[in-house]
């Protein structure tokens, strides 16, 4: 996660006080670490995780405004508390509009990633990352080209060479060139 930071009572004190630097800049550490939580530990995608995590900030934030917070210092677990909740009400919702039964999404423990995997989910999201740069770095007609490849897996040598106006030989090695770069990018970003 981002930060290891756990007091976040200087929130609290910014939001009843108006101060909307403070607050905007906490707001947006506070939304990294609660996201990464709820796609980390709990295994959410990230749509999930962009809902429950709105949706845990828009309830303490009205438990802030209506002075309901006991203690300030504890303002980050309660986030997370609730992260957590909203995280499984959503599957609950998801899974009565999906099956109509709750049996597997009542125990939400049975849901929680094991660290193992929380692991692997970070290193899933960081070689995401590492991907998307090494993208960049390509040349715009490069990265047209092999998004065009990755978003369309099951597309042929053949309508790829119709899609793009060239042979299927020049199909065949401008996709090898290109996950070639690609391939010694990452490789050189991740062992960093």
């Amino acid at each position: 996660m981002s930060s290891s930071r756990v007091d976040y009572s200087e929130f609290v004190y910014a939001l009843k006080e108006g101060d909307q630097g403070t607050v905007n800049r906490l707001l947006k550490e506070l939304t990294s670490r609660l996201r990464d939580y709820a796609k980390v530990v709990l295994g959410a995608d990230k749509q999930e995780a962009e809902e429950c995590t709105q949706r845990a900030l828009i309830i303490v934030y009205e438990q802030i405004l209506k002075d309901k917070i006991r203690n300030e210092k504890q303002i980050f677990s309660y986030l997370i508390k609730v992260c957590r909740n909203e995280y499984f009400w959503m599957k609950k919702d998801k899974w009565n509009k999906d099956t109509g039964t709750l049996e597997d999404i009542e125990n939400y423990e049975q849901h929680l990633e094991d660290p193992g995997q929380q692991i692997e989910n970070l290193q899933d999201e960081d070689r995401q990352k590492i991907l998307e740069v090494c993208l960049n770095n390509l040349k715009k007609k490069s990265r047209a080209f092999i998004e065009h490849i990755l978003e369309n897996p099951d597309i042929t040598t053949k309508e790829a060479s119709e899609h793009f106006g060239i042979s299927e030989a020049n199909v065949r090695t401008k996709k090898s060139r290109i996950l070639s770069r690609l391939h010694y990018c990452f490789q050189r970003k991740w062992n960093k």
